[in-house]
């Protein structure tokens, strides 16, 4: 455990004894104690030998359970906060300008977004395990292939300029191998006017 958990540890149980303290916890949210825990309670607390120490017990119980609630109201507000960073990056990737896509090591196509689509002129469920190399001209095949070479080796990123046969499209790649090293990540950009006519 580190420093920073041992202060967030102590920081999280000070804030459950200032709510119990307060009448302030929140509610138990299904957790309760269990009956041989309530017998042992109760037999502690009904001699006086032991009773300070069933107090004890029962306010390290309480302080356990507010402390656990807390924690599930943290997980709770990051789980929102993921899924709704998600969704933002999702529109981003899916909505962009550019032809995003993602490939494996082999070229195929995992995932693809809508100008991506626009791109190729094939709907996203033909494109998906399909090579994204036949869909370029004939002239453009040795291109995306040596910049696979050069992403294979020790190349973090590369580029080529390669032309689609869909509409005798003109377009730059840029692609790079993702963390891990099993995905390479492509941006085609569409070359200004050489859409043919």
């Amino acid at each position: 455990m580190t420093s920073s958990d041992l202060v967030e540890e102590a920081r999280l149980r000070l804030v459950a004894e200032g709510k119990l303290r307060s009448g302030n916890a929140p509610p138990a949210a299904g957790w309760a104690v269990s009956a041989d825990a309530l017998g042992m309670l109760y037999r502690l607390a009904s001699s006086p030998d032991t009773a300070h120490d069933a107090l004890k017990l029962l306010h390290e119980l309480q302080v356990h359970q507010v402390e656990l609630g807390l924690q599930q109201g943290q997980l709770e507000a990051a789980e929102r906060e993921t899924t709704e960073a998600m969704n933002r990056y999702q529109a981003l990737y899916e909505l962009a300008p550019l032809g995003y896509f993602v490939v494996d090591r082999s070229g195929a196509i995992l995932d693809v977004n809508r100008a991506g689509v626009s791109l190729l002129g094939v709907s996203r469920e033909c494109l998906i395990g399909r090579a994204f190399g036949g869909y370029l001209a004939p002239e453009s095949r040795p291109a995306m292939r040596d910049l696979f070479t050069v992403l294979c080796g020790e190349g973090y990123g590369a580029t080529c300029p390669v032309r689609f046969m869909q509409g005798d499209v003109r377009a730059n790649l840029v692609a790079s191998v993702a963390p891990g090293g099993e995905l390479v990540l492509m941006i085609a950009s569409e070359e200004p006017g050489s859409r043919a006519s």
